[in-house]
């Protein structure tokens, strides 16, 4: 499956809750999303695996990829297109091993060490940040700011997609430090109107 990074969606059951997840997901879609992350913290296996199950009917003929944060079992369980993970996350090896080919496989990468210590030949895209502090994601690591999207960007051999605290007004700032997309959490899933808060995004 092609691996558009434009527009990357990650959600956020709390924040999708007036609209409910499906709902959210497909109005973003609708609004020109082009990847869906599920990402779930606090659901149990079973629960995200049924959750998962779902958003791949409503991408059904879409053309846009579900990933599943850190969890393996489910990508696996759900028929999930790829596995997105964290640096203390499931193993990039183990994933690729387990999954079928041609899965889409992320790596969050927040250092120029950490992008010099992955596995680039056997991933498909790199999640760069955050590139500011979010509330939408605890203990996360040191915000990199765009200057340091920029020197991780530029050194990346893979496709990258920023993330961390962006809106709209900063897609040309992504674009220009030369990261490949732009992947949001509360500026789509905590939004009133799902479907235009994408369009907000021009990122291409």
């Amino acid at each position: 499956m092609r691996c558009n990074l434009s527009l990357y969606l990650v959600t956020d059951p709390d924040l999708c809750r007036g609209h409910g997840l499906e709902s959210t997901v497909a109005a973003a879609v609708r609004g020109g999303v082009t990847m869906v992350q599920l990402r779930d913290k606090h659901a149990s296996d079973t629960e995200m695996i049924a959750q998962a199950i779902r958003l791949k009917e409503i991408l059904e003929g879409s053309g846009v990829p579900l990933i599943i944060n850190d969890r393996l079992s489910v990508a696996l369980e759900s028929g999930a297109d790829g596995l997105h993970v964290g640096q203390s996350d499931t193993a990039v090896h183990e994933a690729r091993d387990a999954m079928k080919p041609g899965a889409i496989i992320g790596l969050s990468i927040n250092s120029l060490d950490e992008l010099a210590a992955a596995p680039v030949e056997i991933l498909d895209y790199i999640g760069l940040g955050p590139v500011f502090a979010t509330p939408s994601k605890q203990n996360h690591a040191q915000p990199i700011g765009f200057e340091g999207l920029a020197t991780l960007a530029q050194a990346s051999p893979l496709p990258s997609v920023a993330i961390g605290g962006l809106k709209a007004e900063h897609c040309r700032s992504v674009r220009e430090a030369g990261a490949h997309g732009i992947a949001v959490i509360s500026a789509i899933c905590g939004q009133t109107d799902p479907e235009q808060a994408a369009r907000s995004f021009r990122f291409t």
